[in-house]
């Protein structure tokens, strides 16, 4: 009688473990994505969530509350999804006057309206999962303390004649001198320049 309980369980075990496998993995809705570049051997990446658009039109909303559904209860944007977009340097740059010693920061953008978007690069820490006990740590734009900023630059902002359905962040015109950072999402792009500095 054991034999066959003992028997009876391993085959169940090994039916479950074979669905299990033939499942295909669950993707998540807003996977992980970068952007890099490199200048004189030394990298620059962006990590950041990467939403998808799903049908949704208008995302960044009306002008009376342009950009509120998107903060998700911060006050400033992620510039991406999940955990906060993160801007990783090898190199010192400067961005917006200000020079920003190689590390790693976080990427946030401001925005006021359809033309007025400011990128801030912050020190502040931050956290990889959500907790609303924590006060302290960023995730996303929850907690952003503006103390903590390295950067802010105003954005160019541009409308394009077509929707980007997965928000992109990507690097253009670099040259061993500097170049700049776009985010792209729906019909709106929006770019800030770099400088390489000693």
């Amino acid at each position: 009688m054991t034999r066959r309980l003992i028997t009876g369980i391993l085959a169940l075990v090994l039916a479950s473990s074979l669905t299990a496998a033939q499942q295909p993995a669950r993707r998540p809705a807003s996977p992980e994505g970068t952007a890099a570049t490199q200048v004189d051997g030394k990298w620059i990446e962006i990590v950041y969530g990467r939403p998808i658009l799903r049908g949704r039109t208008n995302i960044f909303g009306s002008p009376a509350d342009y950009g509120k559904t998107l903060f998700d209860g911060g006050t400033v944007w992620r510039a991406g999804a999940n955990v906060s977009t993160r801007l990783r340097t090898e190199a010192a740059l400067d961005i917006g006057g200000k020079r920003v010693a190689p590390g790693e920061y976080v990427m946030l953008i401001d925005l006021k309206g359809p033309n007025d978007w400011t990128l801030i690069l912050t020190s502040q820490p931050y956290a990889l999962t959500f907790d609303p006990q924590n006060t302290r740590e960023l995730y996303g734009g929850y907690n952003y303390r503006p103390d903590f900023d390295v950067a802010r630059v105003p954005m160019k902002t541009e409308s394009l004649p077509f929707s980007v359905d997965q928000l992109t962040w990507v690097f253009t015109d670099v040259t061993p001198a500097g170049g700049a950072v776009r985010i792209a999402w729906e019909r709106a792009m929006a770019s800030a320049p770099f400088k390489i500095v000693e």
